[in-house]
């Protein structure tokens, strides 16, 4: 079922004929980057590419931005790397802000949590907001970014690999043509057509159960947080979700026995009375209706030779957690700084092999996680049953109980154990190990965020220091963001504080915001070897 999109910004776009078209023959247009799949991954990559100075060709084989809500939980790490690609603002401020979580069992609600309990972050912990949205405002990014050459109805319908580039055949509404990319990047979802020609397999495990979602559209009073249900009075014997979206908008998940058919469950006719019981009226409109199954499945290898796969065509987990969209999100972020390296000859080619270690660890992380919610949300025996059972009346009562229960663990930033980083040579008692994210805080007094200034270059490698006196000296081409005398104010030492930093101390930043080196009296050469091997030149 479609949605009414009577809120969207321009979503169908035409065709256009490209002059490669006309030079296809035995001398087909060559360029740096080519990426398939308009989808959010897509097109945040082709724009952190355009503003690090690479000219990028996106191909989709559509002409129009996907229907229906489809992804709608964005992370705090999410909307941090859209901060830096000009449209963090412009997703929050249309976006459904929240952070407070509840879980019912029946009828009570067994405990709430808070996933930024804390103040001094630019950044929610999550905004709901509908996937057209968010694409309509990264297409309307790209239309600023002459580097960017965005083709409709322009489908991939071959490849082949070459020592220097990947040949793409390309289907058109005035015919096929061919092109050539050093780089193909495939950001084409679940069902990849370039995962297919590769010959890569996708494995993994499909869940029987099955879940029908059904966005719409309703003036209500519940508040902005995450609802689950386990065995609701409503939907007896299942599980249920509610999420607020823009537009008066809401998102519910019920589960459904795995041997509902699909065809019948997805009949409006069918779906109303089952959202009416849980709502205890009928007084609303269908956005969207939609039926899935989870499936847990990532490719073995995310790089085949010069074609490199992002987001759902590379790994794929259940919707619960909200981990697909986001994790698709730090693949392109991860990847972007590296291609834009390679591609420039001031590291090798073999850095580009981080991406696949790094992210196949994430996919392995979030696969494992997204396993663990499905099979306590949909128990597959009966000892899983039991288990659950004793797991939801524990949590009643206990903290420990409480801490077992399962309704879908949120994405956080995955911490890697990468041969980028170089480990600790100091003692440290808190603050962001290398191989994981950087931490937000309050800077200047409170009118700005370290995440601010940390994106006011985002393709530079940055020397976060804690100095009171000289300022430590960073290698040429780093960045430097000093907290204290001389630099930018931390008066409450906030984020001294994040950081268990003292005075000297220092963090070396990579340019995708993951910390890639910490010193307690950092040296020139010291910063330099870290630095180095960050960049993957030894």
């Amino acid at each position: 079922m479609a949605p009414a999109n009577t809120h969207q910004a321009k979503t169908q776009f035409g065709y256009r004929r490209h002059p490669d078209q006309d030079r296809s023959g035995q001398n087909p247009a060559e360029h740096p980057v080519v990426i398939v799949g308009a989808g959010p991954v897509g097109l945040s990559l082709a724009i952190d590419l355009a503003q690090r100075g690479q000219h990028v060709v996106l191909l989709d084989d559509a002409d129009r931005i996907g229907e229906g809500s489809r992804a709608i939980c964005f992370s705090k790490r999410s909307l941090e790397y859209w901060d830096r690609l000009g449209v963090g603002d412009r997703m929050v401020d249309k976006g459904v802000v929240w952070s407070v979580g509840r879980i019912f069992h029946g009828e009570s609600q067994l405990y709430q949590f808070n996933l930024l309990p804390e103040d001094g972050h630019k950044r929610p912990a999550f905004i709901n907001l509908q996937q057209y949205y968010a694409e309509a405002y990264l297409v309307d990014r790209i239309s600023d970014l002459p580097a960017i050459d965005l083709r409709w109805r322009n489908k991939v319908t071959g490849i082949e690999q070459r020592n220097d580039s990947v040949a793409l055949t390309i289907e058109t509404p005035e015919g096929a043509y061919r092109l050539h990319g050093q780089y193909v990047i495939a950001c084409d979802g679940a069902r990849s057509s370039l995962r297919q020609m590769v010959g890569a397999e996708f494995a993994g495990q499909v869940f029987e159960d099955q879940f029908l979602i059904a966005d719409v559209k309703m003036t209500a009073e519940f508040p902005t947080e995450r609802w689950f249900w386990f065995d609701p009075p409503f939907h007896a014997g299942r599980s249920a979700l509610l999420h607020r979206q823009p537009d008066d908008v809401w998102r519910i998940d019920l589960q459904l026995n795995r041997y509902a058919d699909p065809v019948v469950e997805k009949k409006p006719e069918n779906v109303r009375p089952r959202i009416a019981r849980m709502l205890g009226h009928d007084k609303f409109e269908f956005e969207w209706i939609s039926l899935y199954k989870f499936q847990c499945r990532r490719m073995d290898r995310f790089i085949h030779g010069r074609v490199i796969f992002a987001g759902d065509s590379a790994h794929q987990v259940s919707p619960f957690g909200a981990r697909g969209a986001n994790s698709g999100l730090e693949d392109a972020e991860n990847l972007s700084w590296k291609l834009d390296r390679v591609l420039r000859r001031t590291s090798p080619a073999s850095l580009l092999e981080s991406y696949h270690v790094e992210r196949s660890m994430a996919a392995d992380e979030n696969i494992r996680e997204s396993t663990r919610s499905t099979d306590f949300m949909a128990p597959n025996s009966h000892q899983e049953a039991r288990l659950r059972k004793a797991v939801l009346s524990l949590a009643r009562e206990t903290e420990f109980g409480k801490r077992m229960v399962n309704g879908g663990r949120l994405s956080v930033p995955c911490s890697y154990d990468s041969p980028l980083s170089s480990p600790d040579a100091d003692a440290w008692r808190g603050g962001p190990l290398p191989g994981r994210s950087m931490l937000d805080a309050p800077i200047a007094g409170g009118s700005s965020y370290l995440t601010d200034a940390f994106r006011k270059d985002g393709t530079a490698f940055t020397l976060l220091s804690f100095d009171h006196g000289a300022p430590t000296e960073a290698p040429a081409g780093v960045k430097q963001i000093r907290i204290g005398e001389g630099g930018l104010a931390d008066p409450n030492g906030i984020v001294a504080k994040r950081y268990d930093a003292e005075a000297g101390s220092a963090y070396l930043l990579r340019p995708d915001g993951y910390v890639a080196a910490r010193f307690r009296h950092p040296t020139r050469d010291g910063v330099a070897a870290a630095l180095s091997r960050a960049q993957g030149l030894n």
